[in-house]
């Protein structure tokens, strides 16, 4: 997902090649990695010629936020509480960070989101 967010629409033979020295896949395997991430929702594609060029539907942070929610609803009774609890308690979150996200959440709602 790195490089499709970061090169825009991509072929499967730009993912094989960018990812060769550090996760090599035969071109069948980045297919279908290419194939899952689009029937999961993460990927679209169009066709240019012969060749399927791929390009996220979400920006890393809204599909991280999906993430989350996810991993809330399934191991935190869907209780974002409990994960934040969970997070500090295994220091996961320092103080500085807490800090800065208690400034932001104030923030927010004094511009009313």
């Amino acid at each position: 997902m790195d490089h499709v967010w970061s090169r825009g629409p991509v072929s499967a033979e730009d993912c094989r090649t960018a990812l060769d020295t550090t996760w090599p896949m035969k071109d069948s395997t980045i297919r279908t990695v290419l194939r899952r991430l689009e029937a999961k929702g993460y990927v679209s594609h169009e066709v240019d010629g012969r060749t399927f060029r791929y390009r996220a539907v979400d920006a890393p942070v809204a599909v991280a936020t999906r993430a989350v929610r996810q991993l809330i609803d399934r191991f935190c009774g869907g209780s974002a509480e409990t994960l934040m609890l969970g997070l500090v308690s295994e220091d996961v979150i320092g103080a500085r960070d807490l800090e800065r996200i208690q400034q932001r959440i104030a923030a927010a709602k004094k511009a009313g989101k």
